[in-house]
């Protein structure tokens, strides 16, 4: 029987009590409705790594431990000190050595060995994210002719931007080993398109086609969502919570909610900016605004993160600072994260959702924001133009541009301010618009291009031939 392999740098094993990752619920449905194996790295890093096998709940989960060295050369050095950055367009971030590049294939190579091992001929294989890039080439390599599908999760920016990279003339065309690659946005897709038009003379559209001989690679755009209803009734029940109802008591007026990953790409040292000169031409709202930035830390050990913790952490003390007094602080600033449920109650008690990246591949933050709300009362979404969701909500959210916090502060001051029947147009456009691409569908979706069919069927992937690939589309 034909499986579907999921590839990516983490593998999510279900645990009891311990909350899924943002890939395991993006992978939902499809994990729940078809027999997968998701293979990757476990988390661990040991001087002699093992490879682990687990089944649960129908699927099989699969391991691998990564050395010391390949952590530091694969992981905290390519894909986060230069892939990361410079998808995301900050080539002034990135640190690029040839040492870390070696370390990033040779684990790409581990990973496709360890695949080899267990792939059937009719098995289907979806790569997801910039960790994973030059997979498909180390598989065809080993003679491997199954449909691979590649997901990139985060922007692909301009050519002009990617041909910033060493070696990208390498790495990045590798994607055509690939049978579909996929952008959560047209303009990503538009981007890859260019760049491959200028370095390999394809078309510059997006001709969705590329090759000759019997495979070819596709590109397409398949935004990613969430499960709508699901999380509506999940805010629904969990602002009656102790916690939800401990915070607004504790808050005097209106909420405002940022939650953000401790990132570069957030913009949050902008946001608060924003903030402040919002507090400075509205005196009025002082004592009847808070505004709550729940920001986990992540990949601490990475000098760029360290200063931005830094630079937030202090903008945070000096506008409350100037303008707390003994009953109100106008920011509270949380460095911990909290479950799914939790949030989703605080969404639905903020009159505002400020969502204001400086570049993201989609922010599902957004559109669980927009899940959350009342219907009868809804709160208004502040959304970046430069985060992928804004493609979707321009009719319903307030967009803006992060790098201008003037306007910023200007769409805070519109959002708390905002009649009942405004917000309760926007948000039903909104809502419509995630129900449209909720996630539910988005796995079949992604499959069926990938196979080429209307809809997924596993029975007749069974019956298709195994292909070659005479073209063999790169000679490097």
């Amino acid at each position: 029987m034909a499986r579907i392999f999921i590839i990516s740098n983490r593998v999510s094993v279900p645990q009891s009590g311990v909350h899924p990752g943002g890939l395991e619920v993006v992978l939902k449905s499809t994990l729940k409705n078809h027999p997968c194996v998701w293979l990757g790295w476990s988390g661990d890093v040991k001087a002699h790594p093992k490879t682990r096998t687990i089944s649960k709940r129908g699927n099989t989960y699969i391991t691998t431990d990564l050395t010391p060295e390949d952590f530091e050369e694969y992981y905290n050095g390519f894909a986060n000190r230069v892939l990361w950055p410079i998808l995301h367009y900050r080539l002034n971030l990135a640190e690029f050595s040839h040492r870390e590049l070696d370390g990033y294939l040779r684990v790409n190579e581990h990973f496709a060995d360890q695949l080899a091992k267990v792939l059937e001929p009719e098995d289907i294989v979806w790569v997801h994210d910039y960790h994973l890039i030059p997979l498909a080439k180390a598989l065809r390599a080993r003679g491997l002719m199954n449909r691979i599908g590649f997901f990139l999760h985060i922007p692909m920016p301009p050519p002009e931007i990617i041909a910033a990279m060493p070696h990208h003339e390498t790495l990045i065309p590798s994607l055509c080993h690939y049978d579909l690659v996929g952008f959560q946005t047209h303009g990503d897709a538009a981007n890859f398109a260019r760049y491959l038009a200028g370095e390999l003379g394809t078309p510059s559209h997006i001709s969705h086609r590329l090759g000759t001989g019997d495979r070819v690679m596709r590109i397409g755009t398949f935004p990613v969502g969430i499960e709508t209803r699901t999380f509506t009734r999940l805010a629904r029940q969990a602002v009656r919570g102790e916690l939800v109802r401990d915070v607004r008591k504790s808050i005097p007026g209106l909420l405002m909610i940022g939650v953000d990953r401790l990132d570069y790409s957030k913009g949050l040292t902008l946001r608060l900016e924003a903030y402040e000169r919002f507090l400075a031409a509205h005196p009025q709202w002082h004592g009847k605004i808070t505004y709550l930035q729940i920001t986990p830390k992540s990949r601490s050990q990475i000098k760029e993160y360290a200063e931005i913790e830094q630079a937030v952490s202090a903008m945070a003390g000096r506008i409350n600072g100037a303008h707390s007094n003994a009953a109100w602080a106008p920011v509270r600033y949380v460095n911990r994260a909290y479950s799914r449920p939790a949030l989703a109650g605080l969404y639905r008690t903020a009159r505002a959702g400020l969502v204001t990246p400086l570049r993201d591949g989609m922010n599902l933050v957004a559109k669980e924001y927009v899940a959350a709300q009342n219907a009868d009362d809804p709160g208004v979404l502040i959304l970046s133009r430069f985060a992928g969701a804004a493609a979707e909500f321009k009719e319903g959210a307030l967009l803006v541009n992060p790098y201008d916090p003037d306007s910023v502060a200007a769409a805070m001051a519109r959002a708390i301010a905002m009649p009942l029947a405004e917000r309760k147009t926007r948000h039903a456009a909104l809502y419509a618009t995630l129900l449209t691409n909720d996630i539910s569908k988005w796995g079949d979706r992604f499959l069926s291009t990938l196979m080429g069919t209307k809809t997924f069927d596993l029975e007749a992937v069974e019956k298709q031939t195994v292909w070659q690939d005479p073209a063999n589309l790169l000679s490097h």
